[in-house]
């Protein structure tokens, strides 16, 4: 049985196209290291009621939420994820108007009998996150980011995940191997 155990190597990979023929990326960057990850999938159901009683049900998926807590929020990772601005002195300056492009979310997670599960998530967006400081007492807090998002579905596919278990039957060496290089993309 593969029960998760940990959560580590969490990516990002801006979508440069995604319509109807194609969804492109550009090549995925380490974000942080990680220490939580909570994806939770809206799914809006609706059923129908006749002879009193119900009758049908229907079930669409909404927008998944996302919530990542890692070890710090670099400049660069702000200015990428955020569309901020780093200044020609070096400055992280955040605007009112600042526009957060579409990307992939990746990351794996071993498992208990030593597999490891990898997931990508295709598009979404990332939001400011909350800031929070604290003075450090006589006891050190670590004082860590979380940053959410809204993932979507893909308009190339309608895909917004995949997901693999490495030591799955059928499962090629080369699907595991490159799966941080670029974001999965089915073989034609």
């Amino acid at each position: 049985m593969s029960i998760i155990i940990g959560l580590k190597n969490i990516h990002v990979a801006e979508l440069l196209t995604d319509n109807e023929t194609e969804a492109i990326y550009d090549t995925p960057k380490r974000l942080a290291l990680a220490i939580e990850a909570k994806i939770k999938p809206n799914v809006n159901t609706a059923t129908l009621y006749a002879d009193d009683g119900p009758a049908a049900t229907e079930s669409s998926l909404g927008d998944i939420e996302v919530e990542l807590n890692i070890d710090s929020l670099s400049t660069e990772m702000q200015e990428f994820l955020l569309g901020h601005e780093v200044n020609a002195e070096g400055v992280l300056i955040k605007k009112s108007d600042d526009q957060a492009p579409y990307v992939a979310l990746g990351f794996n997670s071993p498992t208990s009998d030593g597999q490891n599960q990898f997931v990508w998530l295709y598009k979404g967006k990332f939001e400011l996150p909350e800031a929070n400081y604290k003075t450090k007492g006589e006891n050190i807090e670590y004082q860590t980011p979380t940053i959410t998002g809204k993932f979507i579905k893909r308009e190339f596919d309608n895909a917004w995940k995949a997901t693999v278990m490495s030591g799955d039957a059928g499962v090629l060496e080369t699907v595991i191997n490159n799966w941080f290089t670029s974001v999965y993309k089915e073989a034609a």
